[in-house]
């Protein structure tokens, strides 16, 4: 059983930085995609990062560029770094592993980033 533990938010001002971790136990020898999540207040949770194999990255268009998403394998381990952090940035910050075959998702607590402005 994958179980996945987050780390690194907090209070931030507008303008600064956190970098967040996730991690992973158990067997994740097939999982496809690592990758960030985040849902704010009253909104549905939406798509923030994700690293795949070769260390491919793609980003939401509204972090693009101050945030970056990595992968520690050997430490079973993956990070957010995000900077010039905005208000627009506060929310529940989730680590989510996807396998494609067969599909399924685990998912990590959550952890919270507020930005103050």
């Amino acid at each position: 059983q994958v179980q996945l533990v987050e780390s690194g938010g907090g209070l931030v001002q507008a303008g600064g930085s956190l970098t967040l971790s996730c991690v992973s136990s158990g067997d994740i020898s097939r999982i496809d995609v690592m990758g960030w999540y985040r849902q704010a207040p009253g909104k549905q949770r939406e798509l923030v990062a994700t690293i795949v194999s070769g260390d491919i990255t793609n980003y939401a268009d509204s972090v693009q560029g101050r945030f970056t998403i990595s992968r520690d394998m050997a430490q079973n381990t993956a990070y957010l770094q995000m900077n010039s952090l905005k208000p627009e940035d506060t929310a529940v910050y989730y680590c989510n592993l996807h396998r494609t075959w067969p599909e399924f998702d685990y998912w990590g607590q959550g952890t919270q980033v507020t930005v103050s402005s």
